[in-house]
């Protein structure tokens, strides 16, 4: 028997970003949840960079928030810098990113878990799942406790059995030196869970009095700070920002780097996970990109109250005597000190082709998962699989259907389709160019795609519910009245026109056909809308980006409304692929491998034709017809 045997209704192995979702939803829905860590002060740790959102990144924030999400939340109370990124180009690719205080950010998110009702935190390495003729029935630690639960979310990040890597150097840790976790994967391989070894990386954190910032350009923040969360006021977070400052690599830079490639142990071999392809190390992007005779550093401040400063583009996995030789060699770095090497990290993660798209394992029920043990990497890639993972882990205790979000509704739905239906050989990053319905998923207009979600498995209020219902009348309102007023030719209009680079009118329009002259905006025609209404900022912006794009945006509602259609076309879980007369042999191996919940999904799986989708069609019809 063990020492210790206690029940619950959810457990969460992990407190990462993932981690720390996924238990604040399942607590905030009611069930009895407890989340391990094998370190209460790597709680929301942020171990690389020290930002949340980016591009397209940002739009997972923004999501998460409106599912009743708490990173958004996190980063308003604790950024130190806010960008909003893309801000020349169309609203579809705006995106914000907000440099964190990282003792903050981790700070603020643990208070935030440890006084959630429902919610406790314990401080132990799970070693072990416990499965019973298929199904999830908790789980135990190093220690031999045992801890019973219904469902069981796994956020392990990259701390499963972790190694850090620099030159020669090579120790057994997870990420900032903190424990590994090197017992789970075992029990995970026994269990019939398939296991792949990725790598991330990082750059070295230097001293700030050993920066030469006159030889750098200064990146300011926002004069305007627009917060993550919905729920933020934006004028509660209007303060003064610190600074981060660009550099560049160079050809001595580089030749430093080619010199010493064969002690790099990404070279040498000595590194055997796959690292990410979007955010390579600085010597596999001069090897990568050897006609480029410069890249881009970011020397960017890890928080108010500490000199570290973060060197953003030069990851690297190099000896330490080869990272000194080249950081020195950056404009601005030439006498710098570092105070922590930079490394490679290779962890164990898993072939996400394994999860259902409620992010439940296939073949054991009740058992989750969500972050870069599926596969991805990023904090808020991490986090939205959480929120998600700990959503539908709830609704599993509950008995209830899991919350599914399509491609056509969310990045997250992108994000999860992809790692459930493409066998990923890299670690994961969201980008806008992932998404086929963009122009309708934009980060501005988040909370009215995915509130009522939130709303529906109990993460958001009913007060804040019918904000958002008052917020999307008052947007409706507004559409039809501007497209009844009319303009005439007089000379206050033909003013406001020229000072705008706009052509004058030669006989009215309607406001509304203004507004969709790409010079010209609903806020910058105020002054000859006589009659416009007082609104909040947010009702403003929703109605210049619907006018001005509506042609667009009505032409992806009807493209969104033929992919509903195969989306709809639901395919029985227990279907035998293997025994579809018609099917190529690759599209029965495939399906039976993937087991795609619908025709929609079928159709992106990698060697699955459009002739394979026919047959499957014909195949589901006749069964329909049969019973």
């Amino acid at each position: 028997m063990p020492n210790i045997r206690e029940e619950y209704d959810v457990v969460v192995v992990g407190a990462g970003h993932a981690g720390c979702e996924a238990a604040l939803a399942a607590a905030r829905m009611g069930l009895e949840t407890i989340i391990f860590t094998v370190s209460v002060e790597s709680i929301a740790m942020m171990p690389c960079n020290p930002n949340i959102g980016g591009s397209s990144k940002g739009h997972l924030v923004r999501e998460i928030d409106a599912l009743g999400g708490e990173m958004g939340k996190n980063i308003d109370a604790t950024f130190i810098q806010s960008k909003m990124l893309n801000a020349s180009k169309g609203p579809a690719v705006h995106s914000l990113r907000a440099q964190a205080d990282k003792s903050d950010y981790s700070r603020r998110m643990r208070n935030v878990l440890e006084n959630t009702e429902h919610l406790h935190i314990r401080q132990a390495e799970v070693s072990e799942i416990i499965v019973n003729d298929g199904k999830i029935g908790g789980v135990k630690t190093v220690s031999g406790a045992e801890y019973i639960a219904k469902a069981v979310v796994l956020c392990t990040g990259v701390y499963l059995k972790a190694r850090c890597i620099y030159g020669d150097v090579s120790y057994h840790t997870g990420p900032n030196g903190l424990q590994a976790a090197n017992h789970l994967t075992q029990s995970l391989i026994d269990n019939g869970i398939e296991v792949r070894r990725f790598k991330t990386g990082t750059p070295a954190r230097v001293d700030k009095r050993s920066v030469d910032f006159s030889k750098m350009t200064e990146q300011f923040g926002d004069k305007r700070v627009v917060p993550f969360s919905f729920e933020t006021d934006p004028e509660s977070i209007q303060k003064d920002q610190v600074s981060c400052w660009l550099t560049y690599t160079n050809e001595e830079t580089h030749k430093i780097i080619m010199d010493n490639l064969d002690r790099s142990p990404l070279y040498s071999g000595d590194i055997h996970g796959t690292g990410p392809r979007y955010c390579p190390s600085i010597e596999d992007k001069v090897v990568r990109f050897a006609d480029k005779d410069r890249h881009q550093v970011f020397i960017e401040p890890e928080g108010l109250y500490t000199n570290e400063m973060y060197l953003g583009g030069m990851s690297s996995s190099m000896p330490e005597d080869v990272q000194y030789a080249m950081y020195r060699t950056v404009p601005g770095l030439e006498n710098v000190r570092i105070v922590r090497n930079a490394y490679a990290i290779e962890y164990d993660c898993i072939n996400a082709v394994q999860l259902k798209s409620s992010l439940e394992f296939k073949k054991i029920e009740g058992l989750f998962a969500g972050g870069q043990f599926n596969g991805s990497s990023g904090y808020e890639e991490a986090a939205a699989q959480g929120i998600i993972a700990g959503i539908n882990a709830a609704l599993f205790v509950k008995k209830e259907e899991p919350l599914i979000l399509d491609r056509s509704e969310s990045y997250i739905g992108v994000l999860i389709d992809d790692l459930v239906t493409k066998e990923t050989a890299e670690p994961y990053r969201m980008m806008t160019s992932r998404a086929e319905y963009r122009l309708i998923l934009r980060q501005d207009n988040a909370d009215i795609r995915l509130t009522k979600y939130g709303y529906r498995v109990g993460l958001i209020s009913e007060e804040r519910m019918n904000r958002l219902t008052r917020k999307i009348q008052l947007i409706d309102e507004e559409i039809e009245r501007v497209k009844s007023v009319n303009i005439g030719t007089g000379s206050e209009v033909q003013k406001v026109l020229t000072d705008n680079g706009s052509t004058e009118l030669t006989t009215g329009a309607t406001l509304a056909e203004l507004i969709r002259r790409p010079e010209l905006s609903y806020d910058v025609l105020a002054p000859i809308d006589k009659h416009r209404p007082e609104l909040p900022w947010d009702v403003c912006e929703q109605v210049n980006i619907n006018l001005k794009y509506e042609g667009y945006i009505d032409r992806q509602l009807r493209q969104v409304e033929h992919f509903k259609k195969l989306e709809n076309k639901l395919i029985p879980d227990s279907l035998d692929y293997l025994g579809i007369s018609g099917l190529r042999k690759e599209a029965m191996q495939k399906l039976d491998k993937f087991r795609p919940r619908s025709i929609g999904q079928a159709s992106r799986i990698s060697g699955v034709s459009p002739a394979d989708i026919s047959v499957l069609l014909v195949y589901l019809e006749s069964l329909r017809r049969k019973y």
